[in-house]
């Protein structure tokens, strides 16, 4: 069968990522597999989630809570997809050109908004939601950098090669799977006992030597480490801290002036702090759940790692930090095993032949609960 484009396929069931042709039509989209093999998508099970690769990639999905996906070239699609439905050219997107007209208004809006000072209480947390996505991520990188060197200062850091190594191909393992994102993940363990782990703006995450001791497996860390790399990508963590700060460092943002940094520094205080929505925190669970079956991690170390933390609550009747601001745990580990339940029902292991437990000792020794 003749194609009109390439692009990249996920049948939400195997990590496996399929190279497809993809042929369009008024009604439906035909996938053909590289054995000949077609699937077809009615146009109206389709859907194009918020994206975060730009102008240069589109991402449709069809389906429930582990969509399929499909990934194809931004302006070809787009330009095919006129092609064939002039009267159908809404029915998909442009990012880029949508985010200039988004940016456009937006600034208009905050240039209104500044005079009435009626409007000031809940016109910082409505216009960081509508901001957030469309900042330049230079100036996600500079706000992340100034929440990293305030609560994981290099004093506190743990630096140990061969077990950050160990860190690292994890880590490539599920940034693997998007390709075209605009960040450079990387991980910071941070010397203390807390049960804890956070996402900075920009493609930062910390990992507390606490949390750390506390998965059992490869597997587990590889669920938090992606769940904190969906906040990162669906910027939930950038929108949270824009809502703590002045209406200065929202301008800031809008126009990516850096320099605006230093009026919202006192908001990258609080992140360790802040309590995501329920729609962010089960967006980034489910994503994440998609994160891990895409690169061939079983995904059911997430709900393990939770099963063991409620264990310990339990006994202890106290909820870790990192848990405290997030859904109630119950919930959240009886969505998680929902979620995995279509995935496969064996991966291969995860960093074989490595003990697990050896990773306990990347900080050379734990400082006192109450230390700074």
């Amino acid at each position: 069968m003749q194609t009109d484009l390439e692009g990249y396929y996920l049948d939400g069931r195997t990590a496996i990522r399929h190279r497809v042709g993809v042929r369009l039509t008024p009604m439906e989209l035909q996938i053909v597999l590289e054995n000949g093999d077609s699937i077809s998508w009615p146009l109206k099970e389709i859907r194009q989630p918020k994206n975060f690769y730009g102008d240069e990639q589109i991402r449709l999905e069809r389906g429930g809570d582990t969509p399929e996906v499909l990934l194809v070239p931004g302006s070809l699609f787009l330009r095919k997809w006129r092609d064939i439905s002039p009267d159908g050219k809404r029915r998909f997107h442009a990012p880029a050109r949508r985010k200039k007209w988004v940016v456009a208004v937006l600034l208009s809006a905050l240039g209104a908004l500044a005079v009435l000072a009626g409007l000031y209480l809940w016109g910082i947390p409505t216009l960081a939601s509508f901001i957030a996505p469309h900042i330049p991520v230079s100036w996600e990188e500079h706000l992340g950098q100034s929440v990293v060197n305030s609560l994981a200062p290099p004093e506190k850091r743990c630096l140990d090669s061969a077990r950050g190594k160990k860190m690292e191909e994890i880590l490539a393992r599920l940034a693997s799977t998007v390709p075209e994102a605009p960040y450079s993940f990387r991980v910071i363990v941070v010397n203390h006992p807390s049960i804890n782990a956070f996402a900075a703006p920009g493609g930062t995450m910390v990992v507390f030597q606490g949390l750390l001791e506390k998965t059992h497996t490869p597997e587990e860390l590889a669920g938090v480490l992606a769940h904190e790399m969906q906040h990162i990508l669906r910027r939930h963590a950038t929108r949270a801290l824009l809502q703590q700060v002045s209406m200065k460092v929202l301008l800031a943002a809008a126009v990516g002036d850096a320099k605006g940094l230093s009026y919202g520094l006192e908001g990258a205080q609080t992140l360790g702090m802040l309590r995501y929505n329920r729609q962010s925190e089960e967006e980034a669970d489910r994503e994440g759940i998609q994160m891990l079956i895409a690169s061939g991690i079983d995904p059911r170390g997430l709900p393990a790692f939770f099963e063991t933390i409620q264990k310990d609550s339990e006994k202890s009747l106290q909820l870790p930090s990192y848990l405290s601001t997030h859904p109630d745990l119950k919930d959240r580990i009886r969505l998680l095993n929902t979620l995995v339940a279509g995935a496969p029902a064996s991966s291969p292991r995860l960093l074989p032949g490595y003990d697990w437990k050896d990773i306990y000792g990347f900080c050379p020794a734990k400082p006192k609960p109450n230390s700074r």
